[in-house]
């Protein structure tokens, strides 16, 4: 496939060739915009040389393979041309590009981007806005806090409640549980805080992201901490085994400051009971958590938000709009009940954020964050929201859950298909079954047909292990994906763990 007519740039005149190779000492900047506009004038021939040039998600390569390329690069001799650099880019990067819009890539929880969004992040990033100070922000300031706020009201927190945008749901989770473990410090009685440090538990269920474990380690409770709850055969937390765990703590010496539920976990999307865990969390005065990275676009839907009931009593919330909003990496928030509760994230530095400023109403938005500088992401999603609206990105969420209840509803009626549960959102676990075959053998045929579906360029799928076994697993955050579609890849996989099975026997 050639590149479509309207990105056909002619060669460039001797002037500009030259041009392209000073790029030195040319800065964004009015002076110089012809020569930027040049430059992505090239940027987007090549991204659509790119985009029409690949007709699969991935180009099958190994990492040993690729990394050939970069053994005879010396990054000390420049090419000193800009053409010459894209040129150098495309084995290195573009031919190889994982392709997050194809419709045959359902692996992790990577969505596709609106061009909208697009558009916002390199306006962003032109202008190269920090966020952290009211003096290297200003609208971008009041953007930002506006979107928090919106954000609140949509989750059903009060007023007063507030937050920060993140680099992603890792970092809000160890915020959530940073403040959480403040909270506590500031209830110790006797002991100090360092002391009740080791006794501070944090309960989660079984599924939930591995982040909150890193949080506690790099806490100071170390990953121990971190007590894992059973989940029910819907995958969701278990709520008497969370009710017999805090009663035990007591005895054991151990000191419940947390508790995290999960509103749409990576594998299996299922949303844990926020109602019954606020409740638990108000009795045992643990901090509520609800980690919505990925089921936090639930609040979009009309048809779906009844199914986050419960999280308008969270003390603080997770979400990544670059999971479920279609949002460019990285856009994320923490959304906290409570701004007062924010405090220890404070820290006035007399060269940035000085005390006196603070005290005069200047809004620094570093005063709540983890980092100092930051980027401007929440720019993308308020030109978003201003474009579309919140209704139409609810109703691609909707179409997400539709379209995946419509293809896990296919699959059980699969004779080769063993489907681990329901779909929750928009995630299927699943893998190829054989009858006669043992556990060990279909693990590692699916193992194989994945390595080999990326290998033969056909599709990208996301791998997991439940219950000790090797599971497959589509992510569906492309609304339009075809479900038809997707059924011919499952197709495929039977046909592939067939092909599989056979040479096994035979090499035997």
């Amino acid at each position: 496939m050639g590149i479509s007519q309207e990105f056909q740039l002619s060669e460039p005149s001797k002037p500009l060739a030259g041009y392209l190779k000073n790029t030195a000492a040319t800065f964004f900047g009015i002076d110089d915009f012809d020569h930027y506009r040049t430059l992505k004038a090239h940027v987007d021939q090549s991204l659509a040389q790119t985009l029409s040039e690949r007709e699969h998600p991935t180009s099958g390569i190994l990492p040993g393979e690729l990394l050939k390329a970069f053994q005879p690069l010396d990054l000390d001799v420049p090419l000193n041309d800009f053409v010459a650099a894209l040129e150098e880019l495309k084995p290195l990067y573009l031919d190889h590009a994982i392709l997050f819009h194809h419709q045959d890539y359902v692996a992790h929880l990577n969505c596709p981007i609106l061009d909208v969004s697009l558009a916002a992040e390199h306006l962003a990033s032109a202008l190269n806005t920090a966020v952290e100070t009211w003096d290297q922000s200003a609208g971008g300031t009041w953007i930002e806090q506006h979107l928090i706020n919106w954000l609140a009201k949509r989750a059903g927190l009060p007023e007063d409640a507030d937050g920060v945008f993140t680099s992603g749901g890792s970092q809000s989770n160890m915020m959530a549980m940073l403040l959480a473990r403040e909270q506590a410090f500031a209830r110790a009685d006797s002991e100090t805080p360092h002391q009740r440090l080791a006794r501070y538990r944090v309960l989660c269920s079984e599924d939930s992201h591995f982040s909150i474990q890193q949080a506690c380690m790099l806490l100071g409770m170390g990953k121990q901490a971190a007590i894992q709850v059973p989940c029910t055969d819907q995958r969701c937390m278990d709520v008497s085994a969370l009710e017999a765990t805090l009663a035990g703590m007591a005895s054991n010496g151990e000191i419940p400051i947390a508790i995290v539920a999960t509103a749409g976990t990576t594998d299996f999307g299922a949303i844990d009971p926020l109602v019954d865990i606020a409740r638990l969390s108000r009795q045992y005065q643990c901090h509520f958590h609800v980690d919505a990275a990925y089921g936090g676009g639930l609040l979009l839907s009309k048809q779906q938000r009844q199914r986050l009931a419960g999280i308008e009593a969270a003390d603080s919330v997770t979400l990544d709009f670059h999971k479920f909003a279609f949002q460019p990496v990285a856009c994320s928030a923490l959304l906290i009940r409570d701004t007062a509760m924010m405090a220890p994230l404070a820290h006035h530095a007399d060269y940035l954020n000085p005390l006196e400023q603070a005290l005069a109403g200047t809004p620094d938005l570093v005063n709540k964050s983890l980092q100092t500088t930051r980027r401007f992401d929440a720019l993308k999603l308020w030109v978003t929201l201003r474009t579309l609206g919140p209704d139409a990105l609810g109703e691609m969420i909707d179409t997400l859950v539709s379209k995946t209840a419509r293809l896990g509803e296919w699959m059980v009626n699969q004779a080769d298909i063993e489907l681990l549960a329901a779909p929750s959102i928009s995630t299927l676990v699943f893998r190829f079954h054989a009858p006669r075959h043992d556990d060990d053998t279909l693990d590692e045929v699916n193992r194989q047909i994945r390595s080999r579906l990326a290998r033969s360029k056909r599709a990208m799928v996301a791998a997991t292990r439940c219950q000790g076994r090797q599971y497959l697993k589509f992510t569906l955050l492309n609304p339009r994906s075809d479900v038809d579609q997707l059924a011919g890849l499952v197709a495929d996989i039977v046909a592939m763990g067939h092909e599989v099975l056979q040479q096994m026997q035979s090499s035997r």
